[in-house]
């Protein structure tokens, strides 16, 4: 997890506490937020956020939205809860071959995930990946 996700996390925990930060990036002069929470993602929850954040916007155009169909994966949580589905993982170093596997997320624990990939069933330390979503349509 990011610097800035965590900053943002604990801004968030007084005034929004069951919105989840799923994903804090910035890209050039950008930060994306992706949040959940219990109740869904409403366009008043992601107002309500961005209201919250005014430092960020200060420093950054601020953009902030529900997970959707492609949802980041970034927590243990996360993969244990959609344990089944299929994800598309990105490494920081090749494994198999490959920088990039998409599969079934057969297993998560506290410090990898395992994936039944093309390549096989893979295991994959969280340290490795740099970035991972569900894949849409499963």
């Amino acid at each position: 997890m990011s610097d800035i996700q965590t900053e943002i996390e604990a801004s968030l925990a007084g005034v929004e506490p069951e919105v989840e930060v799923l994903l804090a990036e910035v890209s050039g002069s950008t930060l994306r937020l992706f949040i959940d929470h219990p109740a869904g993602v409403t366009l008043d929850l992601c107002e309500r956020v961005s209201g919250h954040l005014g430092e960020y916007r200060d420093r950054w155009s601020l953009e902030v939205s529900s997970p959707g169909l492609d949802r980041p994966l970034t927590k243990p949580q996360h993969y244990r809860r959609f344990l089944g589905r299929r994800a598309r993982v990105r490494l920081r170093e090749a494994q198999h071959g490959h920088k990039q596997m998409t599969g079934e997320l057969v297993g998560a624990s506290d410090s990898e995930i395992t994936l039944a990939a093309g390549e096989g069933i893979v295991t994959i330390p969280y340290e490795q990946i740099v970035r991972s979503n569900l894949v849409p349509g499963d």
